[in-house]
């Protein structure tokens, strides 16, 4: 099934926020921010942009009538400054005028009186200051102390990867809508409606029920709408509720880019202990997560890494040490893989580091430690329905390795000055919310009189293909033809409490909520069917919007079935809601079972560096993913090649440069992202009989488990860069910039 969206989006004529009819009297916001990383706010001066043209009102923490607090895991986080700054574009105020123009000029217009104080940017200075988000965590299997002694071969060093920039087409954007008795609609780009209506509840001092936030669609996200699409949204709420006008707030590419938060930037330590044939005894790692100045979902983020810190390899002995570390940066936050990443890149420049070190072959270390059916994760939970072994077998058969391998050695020995590289990159990938409370869904279906059909679910469509996954499910359940159904836009006052469109499950919970929806009016229209044709209820089902008896169509359609039902007074609509069984985490005890499932991959990367430059090419990449029984090929194959994609652009180009706590990398001129002629030849296959009975319609989810398997493309490169200089050591600093491979190549020459 293709995305619902497809022919809107080539039209033009799909609808995001700043697409909206304007309603009348609408009035535009801008923020007032920080200059400075750190710094006490002495006072502000509104006088200036008061007297702009154009300009209604200037808003500050002051007007806030109920709490200046949008923080979710930890409310350390005002919406409008108070007392002090603590990173740049950090919001102070809120201009509020009839254009978007000339709002920006009155945020400019207010005088900022700042008094500098002492910046901390590098997480591990941080925490040497006790400067940290919440307490140190350490999640330990097995006798690490004691595995020492038992490992042939030791290896440490050091390993830091980058933040990454979200650069979603659509910037951050909300518009907010006073209505009758005081209620306010917010139009939201956020990924996250129901955090949008409890936090502009609680600063606006209102009931969650005087809010409704409603999604038709986002365009892009990656985790930067999850939490971050909150304040602005909150701005425009507190700028409507205090001028009675409609207020639209939408960042510039620009503001986007210096406001948010990106990608986690880790740095981290890693001792690796193996026997002398290569298999893993013991690891330790310790992981400095630069959070930022505040806590945004650093927690949950940090503890996603403690989860994959041993990638797809069993680890008998591990321990895994793990700081959120509070500087005077935007807060970052959620990112595809939520950690993961920044985790597995650790182990696997650990395993690269223990090549190096006994000779043993990348590979043959990553083939013999593979997670196997019942082995343990640290964290207490065991493998089930393991396929990391089978799509390593895949991708290397799919590749023909051994003969890569041994034409790579023959070009490199050919040629001087251009040398090829080859990775081998497995992922294991947890699957559902790390806060177990988030784990839940809710549908609402209504089955009109004239056989058409409307779904609604908290799932937010943001590119990814939800919507066609959805869409899939119910026309599946009621045996319906997809053109039939319709599927609804994400609001807050149709289905309640929603959690986050992010880890990967949107379409596993929000697929499954569809499902028992769509069942259970299913039923009751088989029941009428049963009576009507004088058939066992067991015998009856609907296919392509006939009734079936035993598999034959009857002469009963959708259509009638639908009305004989109404004028019998059967309930033609039904919500339902699913909570994902059987999954629960002890914090206390780091043990716990977090994940429904885990998502299997490999990919085999292939490079080509031009060693008198430092450029380089990624040539291909062949891949072998798990992705279960597919709701929409199509999408799914999407994902797989846009998630390897992004993942090559955080480990090759895609570099944050911050300087004094100011992003330098913060226009499209100066940030660089894959394009076209970047991109390698993806061959991306997918297991066959791989039924994940754990997911909706035994499906799997796919979106971000691909990213990960960009990774492989750091050591690809580091395998060319070492035929040229076999006598440097590998050097574990992502992302590997054109400049730094030169640096590789030549500093020291």
């Amino acid at each position: 099934m293709s995305h619902p969206d497809l022919i809107a989006h080539v039209l033009g004529t799909s609808r995001f926020v700043d697409d909206l009819p304007e309603p009348a009297g609408l009035l535009h916001a801008s923020a007032v921010t920080s200059p400075l990383p750190h710094a006490r706010l002495i006072g502000l001066d509104p006088a200036p942009a008061l007297a702009s043209p154009g300009v209604v009102a200037v808003l500050t923490a002051a007007d806030i009538p109920g709490t200046n607090q949008i923080g979710g895991i930890v409310q350390d986080e005002e919406l409008l400054a108070t007392a002090a700054v603590h990173f740049v574009g950090q919001p102070v105020a809120v201009v509020v005028a009839d254009t978007p123009h000339r709002a920006r000029l009155g945020a400019r217009a207010c005088a900022l009186e700042l008094e500098a104080l002492p910046a901390v940017f590098d997480p591990r200075e941080a925490a040497a200051r006790g400067d940290l988000i919440t307490a140190q965590r350490m999640l330990e299997c097995g006798d690490v102390d004691a595995a020492w002694a038992d490992c042939e071969v030791i290896v440490e060093g050091r390993a830091d990867t980058a933040g990454q920039e979200h650069l979603y087409l659509e910037t951050q954007a909300a518009m907010a809508i006073p209505e009758e008795g005081g209620r306010i609609r917010i139009f939201s780009s956020t990924q996250a409606p129901t955090a949008v209506q409890r936090i502009a509840a609680r600063v606006l001092g209102l009931p969650m029920n005087m809010l409704e936030v409603e999604v038709t669609r986002l365009g892009g996200a990656f985790g930067g709408k999850e939490d971050q699409a909150t304040p602005w949204a909150v701005m425009a709420a507190l700028a409507a509720r205090r001028t009675g006008r409609p207020v639209k707030l939408v960042l510039s590419r620009h503001e986007d880019m210096v406001c948010t938060g990106k990608r986690h930037p880790y740095s981290s330590d890693f001792k690796l202990g193996l026997a002398g044939d290569g298999r893993i005894i013991a690891y330790e790692a310790r992981l400095w997560q630069n959070a930022g100045a505040a806590a945004d979902l650093s927690p949950a983020i940090l503890e996603r890494s403690m989860f994959h810190a041993t990638g797809a390899y069993r680890v008998p002995n591990a321990r895994i040490h793990a700081a959120s570390c509070r500087t005077n940066l935007p807060p970052f936050t959620a990112f595809r893989g939520f950690g993961a990443p920044q985790a597995m890149f650790v182990i696997e420049a650990a395993i690269d580091r223990a090549a190096e070190v006994t000779g043993i072959p990348r590979t043959v270390i990553q083939a013999r430690n593979l997670l196997d059916e019942g082995d343990p994760f640290p964290y207490g939970m065991r493998v089930e329905r393991a396929r990391a072994r089978r799509s390593w077998d895949e991708a290397v058969a799919l590749a023909d390795l051994e003969t890569l391998q041994r034409e790579v050695a023959a070009a490199n020995a050919a040629e001087p000055w251009r040398k090829r590289g080859v990775a081998v990159m497995p992922v294991c990938f947890g699957i559902s919310f790390t806060n177990t409370t988030l784990n839940q869904a809710g549908a609402l279906v209504h089955v009109y009189t004239d056989g058409s059909v409307s779904v609604s679910t908290g799932a937010v469509e943001m590119g990814q293909g939800v919507s066609a996954k959805i869409l899939a499910v119910a026309s599946a359940t009621l045996g319906l033809p997809a053109e039939r159904i319709r599927l609804e836009s994400t609001t807050t006052r149709t289905v309640a409490n929603t959690s986050p469109t992010a880890a990967s499950s949107g379409a596993d919970m929000n697929g499954r909520a569809t499902e028992l929806a769509c069942r259970a009016i299913g039923d009751r229209l088989l029941s009428v069917a049963a009576e009507r044709l004088d058939a066992p209820f067991a015998d009856l089902s609907i296919a392509d919007g006939v009734v079936t008896v035993a598999g034959r169509p009857s002469e009963l359609g959708w259509d009638e079935l639908v009305r004989t039902a109404y004028s019998r007074r059967v309930n033609l609509s039904a919500h339902a809601h699913y909570a994902t069984p059987g999954i629960w985490y002890d914090r206390e005890a780091e043990r716990g079972e977090p994940f429904a499932y885990h998502v299997f991959g490999t990919a085999v990367l292939e490079v080509t560096v031009d060693c008198l430059r430092g450029t380089y090419v990624v040539d291909r990449v062949r891949i072998a993913h798990d992705g279960g029984r597919s709701l929409a090929p199509e999408v799914d194959r999407g994902q797989l090649e846009g998630g390897l994609v992004q993942g090559l652009g955080w480990m090759t180009m895609e570099e944050l440069v911050f300087s004094h706590g100011r992003n330098l990398s913060d226009t499209l001129s100066t940030y660089k992202i894959p394009d076209l002629p970047s991109t390698p030849v993806i061959d991306g296959r997918f297991l066959a009989d791989a039924d994940n009975p754990k997911a909706v319609l035994r499906s799997k989810a796919i979106g971000e488990p691909p990213f990960m398997y960009g990774i492989g493309v750091y050591f690809a490169l580091l395998d060319a860069l070492r035929a040229f200089r076999p006598d440097r050591p590998g050097v574990y600093d992502a992302p590997l910039t054109p400049e730094k491979a030169l640096l590789f190549l030549h500093a020291d020459r």
